[in-house]
């Protein structure tokens, strides 16, 4: 095994290419394997970590497959880069620690890698769910901190609340039809050095995809380059300097494909035809708009 950048590698595993996580010196497989709604068993895991040369691993407090990834990385968890999420209605000091605790021993081991919090919680002081985030690397069982679905004015606010250890990425959607982070975000994100994890980089079902594609401009560049629609759609969605992605599959089959839509690049060329594909990009205000609406359910939500 050869240690690369903070994580392992077999040497027969495929060619997969790294990116930097923020400015921590740790180099992650640009594409990851995502775990909402997973059902596949960890044995498909275990293949895409071990493998297939994919091992980083994103899970979540609320998605349920903490125990199932805590399976799957048993006996090679030094080789894997985990991320899991706090939930939003556990954004209170004492509960981030007791959320911590749990997603810790459903992981079956003593440290997060990548600890997010998940969604936006308008009643919880990001000051105070940053500070206990802090607090749990202090104590060892965090290595990084990371946000998830938040926007450049709260990312910000949250950035401003670090005392000691540093937020180091964001997880949004983003994908070759929806690409609204393009316009603030994502730059932002860029010159501030944070990573954008991409989640649902095929979209929520990828036929969604395929149906805003009427001149079928992913198959004809597939056919140059010799690769399916989906990795072309999939290497596009990393083709940002500062973007990974993780996406989820319950199939062995799709799993090895989602690895090799990685170790090459698309050209300019090629991503200029990709261009023509129709992609969601709301304006600011209907994005405000929904936030304000969003952040209203789950304040509701919260203190119900």
């Amino acid at each position: 095994m050869g240690n690369r950048g903070g994580f392992f590698l077999a040497s027969d595993t495929p060619r997969m290419n790294t990116k930097e996580l923020g400015r921590t010196g740790v180099l992650l497989p640009e594409i990851g394997i995502g775990t909402l709604a997973y059902t596949g068993g960890k044995d498909t895991l275990r293949r895409g970590l071990v493998e297939l040369g994919m091992p980083f691993i994103d899970t979540a407090e609320i998605y349920g497959t903490e125990a199932v990834v805590g399976e799957a990385i048993a006996g090679i968890r030094d080789q894997v880069f985990v991320a899991t999420k706090v939930a939003a209605d556990h954004f209170e000091r004492k509960e981030v620690h007791r959320a911590a605790d749990r997603s810790l021993a459903l992981l079956k081991t003593d440290r997060i890698d990548l600890y997010q919090l998940h969604w936006p919680n308008p009643v919880v002081p990001v000051e105070e769910t940053i500070g206990a985030m802090e607090e749990l690397v202090d104590a060892g069982k965090v290595r990084f901190i990371g946000v998830s679905n938040f926007d450049t004015p709260l990312l910000k606010r949250s950035l401003s609340a670090t005392r000691k250890h540093p937020i180091v990425s964001n997880q949004v959607s983003y994908s070759i039809v929806d690409r609204n982070i393009e316009t603030e975000l994502l730059p932002f994100c860029e010159s501030r050095g944070l990573t954008v994890i991409a989640y649902s980089p095929l979209g929520r079902q990828f036929q969604a995809v395929l149906d805003r594609d009427p001149e079928r401009v992913l198959s004809r560049v597939a056919s140059m380059v010799d690769k399916t629609a989906a990795q072309v759609a999939l290497n596009w969605s990393v083709s940002r300097r500062n973007v990974v992605a993780i996406v989820k599959t319950d199939s062995a089959t799709r799993m090895a494909e989602n690895c090799a839509a990685s170790g090459w690049r698309l050209t300019s060329e090629q991503m200029v035809m990709l261009d023509r594909i129709r992609f969601a990009r709301k304006n600011a205000a209907a994005l405000q708009l929904r936030r304000a609406a969003g952040r209203v359910l789950r304040a509701l939500r919260l203190r119900s």
